[in-house]
């Protein structure tokens, strides 16, 4: 849902086809295999769908409800361009969000950015351990 395309311009060839196949953005294989790590660790993950917005502002609750009909389980402000990029160039994609505020019905609060960084930080022994040891198994 982002207003641009990373590859909009001109192509440049060695980076690799024109229109990359999307139809599976991340690596299966590493995603099986974070979810085995969380589980063996007792951590707490969900599989989603993630949708990129443009931001820098954070969503409305019109904007939530639209997210969730067309499918979102999580929204952010990027993610999504990288991942293009990097199956333009034929590289296997993993990604791993935190969920730093809640835009469910009943859980729609008044953001503060205080509250944002202090669930990322909370958040970080988790990602380090998820992420040391899915690197570590390839």
């Amino acid at each position: 849902l982002m207003p641009a395309n990373p590859l909009t311009g001109a192509h440049i060839a060695p980076f690799g086809v024109r229109f990359p196949d999307m139809s599976d953005p991340y690596d299966e294989e590493c995603i099986e295999t974070a979810l085995e790590i969380a589980r063996v660790h007792k951590l707490n993950v969900h599989r989603g769908v993630y949708v990129a917005v443009p931001g820098p502002n954070l969503e409305t609750k019109a904007e939530y409800r639209y997210l969730r009909t067309i499918g979102a389980d999580a929204v952010g402000m990027s993610t999504v361009p990288e991942n293009i990029v990097a199956r333009q160039l034929g590289l296997p994609v993993f990604a791993v969000s935190v969920i730093t505020d809640l835009c469910t019905p009943g859980n729609i609060k008044k953001v503060q950015i205080e509250h944002v960084l202090e669930a990322a930080k909370n958040a970080e022994p988790a990602l380090r351990k998820l992420t040391g040891q899915l690197i570590a198994s390839f």
